[in-house]
Order: C-alpha cells, then sequence, then structure tokens
C-alpha cells in the first residue's frame, strides 16, 4: 500500500534508525494476568464521583420514591428495574475501567525483536517515540495510560480508562445504561411530584417536605445532565462502531487505509460473534476473533 503526504505525520516517525533501535530498552517480563489500573488522580476522581452519583440516585430512588409508596406493585416493579439497571451499569464502568484496552507492548522495539519479524526488503515498522513501541496501524499514544492503544477513541476520564479495541463494549454498555436509568429516575420524579401535589406532602416521603423537595429537584437535575451526556455518547459509540472509524481518526481526518466492511461485521467485531443476549452483558468478554498484532505498510 502506497504512503501518502498525509499518513499519520503526526503520530509516527519513519527513520532508518527504527531498524536499529538500540536506544530501545526491553520491559521487565510483567505477570499478564495483572490488573489493568490507570494511576491518575483525576480519573480516580470522576471515577469515584461516577459511583457516588449512581448511589446518590439508588437512595433517593429507593428511601423518597418507592419504599414510601403505597402501591407495592409500582415499587417492586420500578425497584428491580432501576436496580438492575444500575447494577449493569456500574459494573460495566468496572470492566471499562479494569480493562486493558488494547495496549501495545511497552518497549519491544528492539533490535532482537525486529530482526525476529523477519521483514521482507522494503517492509517498514513503525515505532512510537513516546514508549518506544513497535505501532500497529490505527493505534494511537495516549499520554495519560503512558501506552499506545490500538484503535483508540479516546481516553474517558469518567472511566479512569482509555476506550479502545478490548474495552469499548463495556464503555457502550456504560453509557446504555447510565442513560436508561436517568430517563427512568426522571420518570418516577414526575410521577412522584404529581403524586405529593395530589396528597398529603407529610406523607409521600419519610423526609420532610423541603428535604424531599430538594433532594427531589438534585435527582432532577442529575438524571437530566446524564441523560443528555451519555445518550450523546452513546449514539457517537455506535456511529463510530458502523462506520469503523476511531474518534481520533475522525478527529484528524485520516485517510481510510483498512478494508470496509459492513454495519453489521463491525457491530460484531466489537460486541461479539454471534449476535445473543450476551452483547448486553458486561460480564461476557466479546469474542473478537484473531487479529494481527503488527501490521505493515509497505
Amino acid at each position: 500500500m502506497m504512503l501518502t503526504s498525509n499518513n499519520r505525520i503526526r503520530d509516527i516517525e519513519r527513520k532508518p534508525e527504527y531498524r536499529h533501535p538500540d536506544n530501545c530498552v526491553p520491559p521487565p517480563s510483567l505477570n499478564s494476568n495483572r490488573m489493568w489500573f490507570i494511576r491518575d488522580g483525576c480519573g480516580i476522581a470522576c471515577a469515584v464521583i461516577t459511583w457516588m452519583l449512581v448511589i446518590y440516585a439508588e437512595f433517593v430512588v429507593l428511601c423518597v420514591m418507592l419504599i414510601p409508596s403505597r402501591d407495592i406493585v409500582y415499587t417492586v416493579v420500578n425497584g428491580v428495574i432501576f436496580n438492575v439497571c444500575a447494577f449493569l451499569a456500574l459494573a460495566s464502568h468496572s470492566r471499562a475501567m479494569l480493562t486493558d484496552p488494547g495496549a501495545v507492548p511497552k518497549g519491544n522495539a528492539t533490535k532482537e525483536f525486529i530482526e525476529s519479524l523477519q521483514l521482507k526488503p522494503g517492509q517498514v515498522v513503525y515505532k512510537c517515540p513516546k514508549c518506544c513501541s513497535i505501532k500497529p496501524d490505527r493505534a494511537h499514544h495516549c499520554s495519560v495510560c503512558r501506552r499506545c492503544i490500538r484503535k483508540m477513541d479516546h481516553h474517558c476520564p469518567w472511566v479512569n480508562n482509555c476506550v479502545g479495541e478490548t474495552n469499548q463494549k463495556f464503555f457502550v454498555l456504560f453509557t446504555m445504561y447510565i442513560a436508561l436509568i436517568s430517563l427512568h429516575a426522571l420518570v418516577m420524579v414526575g410521577f412522584h411530584f404529581l403524586y405529593c401535589f395530589e396528597e398529603d406532602w407529610t406523607k409521600c416521603s419519610s423526609f420532610s417536605p423541603p428535604t424531599t423537595v430538594i433532594l427531589l429537584i438534585l435527582l432532577c437535575f442529575e438524571g437530566l445532565l446524564f441523560l443528555i451526556f451519555t445518550s450523546v455518547m452513546f449514539g457517537t459509540q455506535v456511529h463510530s462502531i458502523c462506520t469503523d472509524e476511531t474518534g481520533i481518526e475522525q478527529l484528524k481526518k485520516e485517510e481510510r487505509r483498512w478494508a470496509k466492511k459492513t454495519k453489521w461485521m463491525n457491530l460484531k467485531a466489537v460486541f461479539g460473534h454471534p449476535f445473543s443476549i450476551s452483547w448486553l452483558s458486561p460480564f461476557v468478554t466479546p469474542d473478537q476473533g484473531k487479529t494481527d498484532q503488527y501490521q505493515y505498510v509497505v
């Protein structure tokens, strides 16, 4: 494939000495089962805030609206729906945060490793000058994770991780379930306000009327804000998956150098083969098939 003048000039450096990268030192051997976690103060704070907001919504929904309700069926049905979606949202958040997003082995651009690839004449490997790794096509370096990430879409502080090739499913599920519980909470708040206006305010909640109003207004504001944010993010992610173009590639308007597939094939590549109810489960790791770890451009 021919290289163009705009072919990832900002992301890669193509120099003859990369065939003899003596300045690259192999990293110490790490346990492959080591849990992935980014030690970023801002990201950790955002992740904790996310959990606290979901717990606050859980508190208001249960203690202010559902438990004091006299309608047992209404309480049970809405309680089960909200709690299941909230649990799946937090589980998806945990998987998105603790799953390796597709990090390229760090420091592997050594002379010995490149020689072991047995490149043909004219073949070129790209090296990331920041993490000293052989850079696959469509990989980008994240300054927060300090690694090159395959099919990196963006770095999200709310999950304290990059959204990349291997954890995009969990991030999409996180945005979907947060949007669902936000919408559900807003609907219940609306019904509860109507109920309190028709009945005595002292009987529609276990708290005093002023406290009840403040708690409901805060939940309404939180639900509306997160509904808009996560709905937009969910739609953006689904569009990115269907077009097989990451957020970074769209932002940089990179020329497509990979095979074009159908939208359905792109969805299965992220959520797994074949289509099943497991697409909606954050506990099922998608079987994305075997992909080449390194790609070359001639």
